[in-house]
């Protein structure tokens, strides 16, 4: 037998799941992060892992991981010193930026604009110039490359992150300063901007070099020593890196370009998502992840995640394909507080972390926050993971109270409800933002919930959109994880044009495709892919001449240059059809190609879906205690099942309580719970469950 294993870091837990590749069979392990160093919480999780298992750690074929080093990088402050190498005028393009200030009206007095990643006086210029053709302007003065590099030697970098203007078209001076790098700063990483990021507008290109470069060092070194660590514990599978865009990377190509890792983490929650749709028969969902401090939406179409171009790190925003999720400071331990001047209660962003904790974990919190608001209301039964854990609910009533007392409420659970109706409120505005703000209605599709409190909330959130049914994930807490295991390699290849569609030609743009095709198909077949298992996605970036900013939208390069739907012709009207369903209205203006990009998909990883055992509706056998809760103003009992003993077609009639190791579901009165053959427990209105367990 083989098995394969996916590894997800979050910043409280690591989650590890072992995947029995002939049966199905899971084996899953939480253990505590060490943000000191990530490997050695990774390392103890697989070993926890595969001893549930009895399995030795050499029978693991492959470890897929998503990491969050990088964006700690970010976030923390502690990327690498970086200098920064430039076209001569064009010193400040990183203190120039994009002139768009957050917040109201005169927000830009109150807002301090975030330092660039590479310090000015890290930044040096150097003599030549590309034209936008690609045509050399002036020479590269190597002797004035020579000094300007000996100047950042001095001063102390890190990193060294090179963006000539208009390399995306002609990438020989970049790639020159490049080798006389390598020769004056033996050991320092370099980041070239034609082979980042090869796109057109110099601040996107420069700002998300910069930000490669930034993170490098600590991605290579982390990526290393984890290889290093599981090779000496008998693990001699391949280790690959999950990519922001929720594809594989190998661990030396992960290292080389970590600002394709910012979103590692979020992607590998809508990629195991994915999964679990396609399972349960949904190929449309919404995917909405609730951990401890904040919230991830993302909508899912035809079981294809949306792709934006643009990744969201704290302040800084660069330029690289991701899926495009949206978070939302919503998590169990946001906390709820009261501010003078309004006297309305507010949910988060606050958020009380790992520790101190919510007050009902007994580590010293006093502050109210979701979670005390769910122990309250009953939703959180106070004995977990079969009495292992304990929650103090007396701490949560006196937390609670406070907000109570606050508002004038009459009681602490209606307090409790006000908590948990406005952080429902807040998540529901992240899910409109994927759906209807993209002109999508939240009523075509599922609602995929996981996460550790993503069950507890739901069943709200599918009566707030109207979205049918909610599916709860096999170990919903741990989905990141089982995402990580179930994606494939990928790789991607880009280039700008800017060329009207009068200046093309359906042969000019296929042989473009297949250049670039070539290109990303080289990287995973250095991965050991063979050739006929590869499938290329092809996409453009249009617009209509004039405008600043494109769309993507799909080739059918297979039919490519045929008549009919495919060719120029074909992608102009997918675009009037794109730009109308986005902003309802065409124009007559030319269309303009801006970039194209080939995308090389490596296949989907050959794992047996775990089946349960067909049962009929009754599902009293996994019932075990009942309990108080509180549901729209008046106390109700509710029934407390063991998932662990549902079985394929059981039915569970709410108001009720699934417990399981890593999370709790909550079914609201007038909805029931349908357990589908996967294991993924189907949530509906009662008058809309009758016998169904999917839509196939």
């Amino acid at each position: 037998m083989t098995y394969r294993l996916g590894v997800d870091v979050g910043g409280t837990f690591t989650d590890i799941l072992l995947i029995d590749e002939d049966s199905g069979q899971t084996y899953r392990a939480k253990t505590s992060s060490t943000p000191e160093d990530q490997s050695i919480g990774v390392l103890r999780g697989i070993e926890r892992a595969c001893e549930l298992a009895n399995v030795s750690l050499s029978e693991i074929r492959e470890v897929f991981h998503g990491t969050t080093v990088a964006t700690n990088a970010i976030l923390e402050d502690k990327g690498a010193r970086v200098g920064l190498v430039t076209t001569e005028g064009f010193r400040q393009v990183l203190q120039i930026a994009r002139s768009f200030v957050p917040g109201g009206l005169a927000g830009w007095i109150i807002w301090p604009k975030p330092e660039p990643l590479a310090a000015l006086e890290d930044t040096v210029e150097v003599h030549g110039r590309i034209a936008a053709d690609g045509s050399e302007v002036a020479p590269l003065d190597e002797g004035d490359v020579r000094a300007k590099l000996g100047k950042l030697r001095e001063q102390g970098i890190e990193a060294l992150s090179i963006s000539l203007i208009n390399s995306y078209a002609n990438p020989g001076h970049e790639q020159r300063v490049a080798a006389l790098a390598a020769e004056m700063l033996p050991g320092v990483p370099v980041s070239i901007s034609s082979a980042v990021l090869p796109e057109l507008r110099e601040y996107e290109r420069t700002v998300t070099t910069v930000a490669n470069a930034a993170v490098q060092p600590q991605v290579a070194l982390y990526v290393d020593n984890l290889a290093r660590k599981l090779s000496d514990a008998g693990v001699d599978g391949r280790l690959s890196i999950l990519r922001s865009d929720g594809g594989l990377v190998s661990a030396d190509v992960a290292a080389d370009n970590p600002v394709n890792l910012l979103l590692s983490g979020p992607a590998g929650g809508v990629t195991g998502a994915t999964w679990v749709a396609e399972q349960a028969g949904f190929p449309d969902f919404l995917t909405f992840d609730m951990g401890g401090t904040s919230t991830d939406v993302a909508l899912v179409q035809g079981l294809t995640p949306r792709i934006g171009r643009e990744t969201n790190v704290g302040d800084l925003t660069v330029r690289a394909t991701s899926v495009d999720v949206r978070t939302v400071g919503a998590g169990g331990g946001s906390i709820a507080h009261v501010p003078a001047l309004t006297q309305a209660l507010r949910v988060g962003p606050q958020s009380a972390g790992a520790s101190p904790g919510p007050a009902v974990y007994g580590h010293g919190g006093t502050q109210p926050t979701v979670t005390d608001a769910n122990v309250m209301l009953g939703y959180l039964p106070t004995d977990l993971a079969g009495g292992e854990i304990t929650l103090d609910r007396g701490a949560a009533r006196a937390a609670v109270k406070t907000i109570a007392d606050a508002t004038g409420l009459h009681s602490v659970e209606a307090a409790a409800a006000g908590i948990i109706d406005i952080v429902n409120e807040n998540m529901f505005g992240a899910l409109r933002l994927v759906s209807v703000q993209q002109g999508f209605d939240p009523r075509d599709f599922a609602l995929v919930a996981f996460g550790g409190a993503g069950p507890l909330h739901a069943n709200a959130l599918g009566k707030l959109t109207g979205s049918w049914p909610v599916i709860i994930p096999p170990s919903p807490g741990v989905l990141c994880a089982y995402g990580d295991a179930t994606t494939n390699l990928r790789d991607e290849a880009a280039r700008t044009l800017v060329r009207r569609f009068g200046e093309l030609t359906d042969k000019n743009l296929k042989d473009l495709l297949t250049e670039l095709a070539g290109k990303a198909r080289a990287t995973l077949t250095e991965q050991g892919v063979a050739a006929r298992d590869q499938t290329v996605v092809y996409q453009a970036d249009l617009r209509y001449h004039g405008q600043g900013f494109e769309i993507p939208v799909t080739i059918a390069f297979d039919t490519f240059g045929d008549e009919g739907e495919a060719g120029l012709d074909g992608l102009r009207r997918a675009f009037d059809a794109e730009h109308e369903r986005l902003f309802s209205f065409v124009l007559d203006n030319e269309h303009e190609l801006v970039t194209i990009r080939a995308t090389a998909h490596g296949p989907r990883p050959e794992v047996t879906t775990a089946q349960l055992e067909e049962d009929g509706k009754d599902s009293s056998h996994a019932l075990y205690t009942t309990n108080t809760i509180w549901v729209e103003g008046a106390e109700v009992e509710a029934g407390i099942y063991d998932r662990t003993l549902l079985r394929a077609g059981n039915m569970v009639t709410g108001p009720a309580i699934v417990t399981e190791m890593d999370s709790t579901t909550l079914v609201l009165p007038g909805h029931a719970v349908t357990v589908h053959a996967s294991g993924s427990l189907l949530i509906r209105p009662v008058d809309q469950t009758a016998d169904r367990t999917s839509e196939n």
